[in-house]
């Protein structure tokens, strides 16, 4: 199925202009240079980090009343879901609309949605997750606006850095949002944690003002936008074209089989280590520092022009699989979470790795929508297997989940490997260029 590839012509100087250091002087230069971009990077980099202060402390509170894996499972379901059934209208929008000013009204709305977490308690807890599901609707427009707005907001020869700068900022935010939101729900209280959440989304709505470069190009006068069943059809029909496109959709939405682990993250924290807030907040710190270097290191391996993008994607995926099936057989807390650290070298490398090419090989005019379903594949797949792995855990033990998911980005892996087998062969002899630059 994705045997078939365009027949590139790359041009080597293009090439060499996509090739840029994606190391730390470079990701310093940029944010110096680049002010838009500063503002852009900065206003994901605190709102994420508010996140994963609410995610610790939601998730802690959903074990310690209930005490089963599966209610992190079903609130993981209820964000992952609504994300899903909300993409492709919002694929639609991000396209269609000024993304900067959709970005602004997404952050306006989770200001008030995430104060209303402060209603959630013991005897409330179910209200989290009808609330997570609306926090969810109004990310599915954000998070494709701002990957597609970034290639209009950088030079071409800085898009890898910006690229693994952007992977690199979940990472950080997700080490120190998720370790000193553990530390700040056990020691001022979960509402400290909700509020700074809530603060975080207007200070990125501020940011996100400032910014003066447009989001989108221009369209050509009479552009029409097509209607969302038609919008989506040409996604499809895209991606068929160009089966490079298809590989790089693929490889999220089989990540997502085994990204359901994170539901087991706050159980192996709080009971199979019993260490409580502190032990979710330290597991969900080792995955975010394995995230933060794993970009950079995807784009180190993946070669000059990108040639071995494919190989790479393949190998992280494999090393992501490999780890957490370690994970079952972790003995302390402290070695979980150096495997965890080891995953996510491999989750943020395939990631990073994957939205790069789409970046590259993507239209603008398509590009919000072609994220859009990117994202509902990965937040669809990630659902499935967040309740695969809670009831796995529920009726075996936390163990025999992690290996069990373990196993399925190791098979997902050796799989999409092996059907992407001519795409990979053709872009190490031939480079990895845009259909823009094969003309």
């Amino acid at each position: 199925m994705l045997e078939r590839d365009p027949d590139p012509a790359p041009d080597a100087t293009q090439e060499r202009r996509l090739d840029a250091t994606t190391g730390l002087r470079a990701s310093v230069s940029l944010l110096q240079r680049n002010r838009d971009f500063r503002r852009l990077f900065l206003a994901s980099l605190i709102s994420l980090g508010g996140d994963w202060f609410l995610f610790v402390a939601i998730t802690s509170l959903i074990v310690e009343t209930s005490e089963r894996a599966i209610d992190v499972g079903f609130a993981i379901l209820a964000q992952e879901l609504a994300f899903f059934l909300a993409s492709p209208p919002a694929g639609v929008l991000v396209d269609r609309l000024d993304r900067r000013r959709l970005m602004i009204v997404c952050d306006l709305a989770r200001v008030g949605i995430a104060l209303s977490f402060l209603f959630v308690g013991t005897g409330t807890i179910w209200l989290a997750y009808p609330l997570l599901a609306v926090m969810s609707v109004f990310a599915a427009p954000f998070d494709p606006a701002s990957t597609a707005a970034t290639p209009n907001l950088v030079d071409p020869s800085d898009l890898p850095t910006a690229n693994a700068l952007n992977g690199s900022l979940w990472g950080t935010m997700l080490a120190v949002g998720a370790g000193l939101g553990g530390v700040v729900a056990a020691v001022f209280g979960r509402d400290t944690a909700i509020v700074i959440d809530a603060a975080t989304f207007g200070v990125s709505a501020m940011l996100l003002w400032g910014i003066r470069r447009p989001f989108s190009e221009a369209r050509e006068p009479g552009h029409e936008h097509p209607k969302m069943i038609d919008a989506t059809i040409e996604v499809v029909h895209y991606a068929r074209r160009d089966h490079r496109v298809l590989a790089l959709m693929g490889v999220k939405a089989g990540f997502g089989l085994a990204a359901g682990v994170l539901a087991l993250i706050p159980v192996f924290g709080a009971d199979v280590f019993v260490r409580g807030e502190i032990g979710v907040g330290v597991l969900m710190a080792a995955r975010g520092a394995g995230a933060l270097a794993g970009p950079f290191l995807g784009h180190l391996i993946s070669g000059d022009g990108h040639r071995r993008l494919f190989g790479a994607i393949g190998l992280a995926l494999a090393l992501f699989g490999l780890a957490y099936m370690a994970l079952g057989l972790a003995p302390s807390l402290w070695i979980a979470a150096a495997v965890i650290l080891v995953a996510h070298l491999g989750g943020g490398a395939q990631w990073v790795l994957s939205t790069f090419g789409l970046q590259v090989l993507v239209p603008d005019h398509i590009r919000g929508r072609v994220f859009a379903v990117d994202f509902a594949m990965i937040t669809l797949a990630l659902a499935m297997s967040s309740l695969v792995a809670s009831a796995v855990a529920d009726a075996s033990s936390p163990r025999v989940a992690a290996l069990v998911v373990g196993a399925m980005a190791v098979i997902w892996a050796a799989v999409w490997t092996w059907l992407t087998r001519a795409i990979r062969r053709r872009t190490v002899a031939e480079g990895f260029t845009p259909p823009s630059l094969e003309r």
